[in-house]
């Protein structure tokens, strides 16, 4: 089976780590997290703010690599604070199509790059 390295994608940031955006392997995609992050750096927000930055960079990434927002199916969000879900929760709820309900993994972590407030990563899939 083959892999396909998404690297550059108009609208999202370089890495400065040496990783792919995603990978896709036959009909999966792995989106790597995404932050808000624009051309200059970090761009610090709410963490809704934030989130919407950061579910922007994925989506774009999905399409780059063939694939929908109805197309992802897992969603992983980590926290630097988990008292931010509710707001996060709130944005959540208009990116999907009605019905569409991606699994999701959410959690809190010590610790985020450039000390952001919310981390996206995501598995989208296709038949």
């Amino acid at each position: 089976m083959t892999r396909e390295y998404i690297v550059d994608v108009a609208g999202v940031p370089e890495s400065p780590s040496p990783i792919s955006n995603a990978v896709v392997v036959g009909n999966t995609c792995w989106i790597s997290g995404q932050l808000s992050v624009g051309p200059g750096g970090y761009i610090p927000g709410t963490a809704r703010e934030e989130a919407e930055i950061a579910f922007g960079h994925v989506f774009r990434i999905a399409e780059a690599a063939g694939f929908s927002p109805s197309d992802i199916v897992y969603v992983d969000l980590a926290f630097a604070d988990l008292d931010d879900l509710p707001q996060v929760n709130a944005l959540y709820a208009t990116l999907f199509a009605p019905g569409h309900r991606p699994a999701r993994t959410v959690y809190q972590a010590a610790r985020l790059p450039f000390g952001g407030k919310v981390k996206v990563q995501a598995i989208a899939a296709r038949e």
